[in-house]
């Protein structure tokens, strides 16, 4: 008798910003976020690295941090791109609370970005 494979719990989304396209892979981890295969602490420009963390301090390390997040960006400039990663996340993070977790916290985390920023 074959044994049933747990669940693989994964949602993929993306964020446009003029010409940039981010693609985010979102399953069950330990908080690991990549971009393009490098942390995302590595992000370049320096200034504009607060604006990729935006979405991860609103919602603190105990949302994010059952999760791991891969990211492919490309197209646009720096700052198109800086953009399209930060809505990426944030879709990422609401449609992995709403189809693996509950309802209710969905809507608590979209009601917390769209608080802050609209395009989020």
């Amino acid at each position: 008798m074959a044994t049933k494979k747990p669940e693989k719990r994964t949602i993929q989304t993306f964020g446009k910003k003029k010409t940039a396209t981010a693609v985010a892979y979102v399953k069950d981890g330990k908080g690991l976020i990549k971009l393009n295969g490098t942390p995302l602490d590595l992000v370049q420009p320096a200034i504009l690295r607060a604006k990729v963390f935006e979405p991860l301090i609103l919602l603190g390390s105990e949302k994010f941090g059952i999760l791991d997040i891969s990211i492919r960006v490309k197209g646009g400039g720096y700052v198109s791109q800086i953009y399209a990663i930060r809505q990426a996340i944030g879709k990422a993070i609401v449609a992995f609370y709403g189809k693996y977790v509950d309802e209710f916290e969905k809507n608590e985390i979209k009601d917390a970005l769209l608080a802050y920023d609209r395009s989020l």
